[in-house]
């Protein structure tokens, strides 16, 4: 077992590899986003056009599941190319509805919605992106080092840029279903989702702020060279017996060069060890963002358990609530 003092907390691990990557903070900082291929915006925006026309037909269904502030509902819809997605909604059972927000999750799945966010005023949608939990299907794998790599010869096939769309037809959902949050609309992502979701907002429109918890497709030609315990490892070894194979499609598919074109005020949450998604992909999606729109919360780590972790889960959850605060009442797109 080693252990290793990261921002002040003494942290266990018996990795093969040193989950930091070697950087500390202050080169985590400087990482810059890769290039830009020439046809990135031009292939974000033409998906996005495409999944705007997806009528989802979404529907909500009571489970008989309360809170003390929501009332549970089951939730489906139909995302692009048919393909059906299942979660969960979250309904105020009292006051009115001034804000929506959409909720990814993490390539474990996930079981549930999430009952502790701060947002009793907002209706939540908890979608499971394709391949995922209640969007399972028999010709997409569910495992993450295969769902990651599905499709990735080609850019327009790649499973990744599919559950891209699945978040902005979930956006579509929920507008469909509470028109009156349109103007009030959040993205949560963690991981996989905070990736997904950051892929996504620059191009969309009806979203008024994001927050992401150590995203993930961040730099994916430093995501090539480091060891990793996540789906990461996934696309390392699909590199190493197809060799450039993938190149075109992580190119098109990478968080940190999507990060340069948002123009809506993001919040992430960077760690500065992790043995899932590599410190380095995180920093270099925030490190990417307009300085003006943009808010750093640092974990000691991500998708690793240590003593400090509760207290800076509670402190982070408090700079969420303040982050999305003032969406409760209307605003512009900047």
């Amino acid at each position: 077992m080693k252990r290793v003092e990261i921002n002040g907390q003494s942290i266990l691990h018996n990795y093969a590899f040193d989950p930091t990557g070697g950087f500390e903070i202050e080169a985590l900082l400087e990482i810059q986003a890769p290039p830009a291929p020439d046809d990135f915006e031009a292939h974000w925006k033409r998906r996005y056009e495409y999944a705007r026309t997806v009528n989802p037909c979404a529907q909500i269904s009571p489970t008989g599941e309360e809170t003390e502030h929501w009332r549970v509902m089951d939730l489906s819809f139909r995302s692009t190319n048919g393909y059906m997605l299942g979660g969960w909604a979250l309904v105020p059972k009292s006051g009115a509805v001034r804000r929506g927000f959409v909720v990814g999750h993490g390539y474990g799945g996930i079981d549930g919605p999430i009952f502790d966010l701060p947002f009793h005023d907002a209706v939540i949608l908890f979608p499971c992106f394709r391949g995922i939990s209640r969007s399972q299907h028999p010709d997409l794998p569910s495992e993450p080092n295969q769902h990651v790599v599905h499709g990735i010869e080609n850019p327009d096939t790649y499973l990744i840029g599919a559950c891209v769309e699945d978040v902005w037809v979930s956006v579509s959902a929920l507008l469909e279903l509470f028109p009156e949050v349109a103007g009030n609309v959040g993205f949560l992502g963690i991981s996989f989702s905070g990736g997904l979701m950051m892929l996504a907002a620059p191009w969309d429109e009806r979203v008024q702020k994001i927050h992401c918890n150590v995203p993930t497709f961040g730099h994916q030609a430093l995501r090539l060279q480091l060891p990793s315990a996540g789906s990461a490892e996934g696309v390392r070894q699909y590199e190493k017996t197809h060799p450039r194979v993938a190149l075109k499609s992580l190119t098109l598919h990478d968080a940190a060069i999507a990060a340069r074109h948002l123009k809506i005020p993001a919040h992430l949450a960077c760690a500065l060890f992790d043995p899932v998604v590599a410190p380095v992909g995180q920093f270099a999606i925030y490190n990417a963002l307009p300085e003006a729109n943009r808010d750093l919360f640092i974990l000691s780590a991500g998708h690793h358990p240590y003593h400090g972790e509760g207290a800076e889960n509670t402190d982070l959850m408090r700079k969420i609530d303040a982050f999305f605060a003032d969406s409760s009442q209307p605003q512009e797109i900047l």
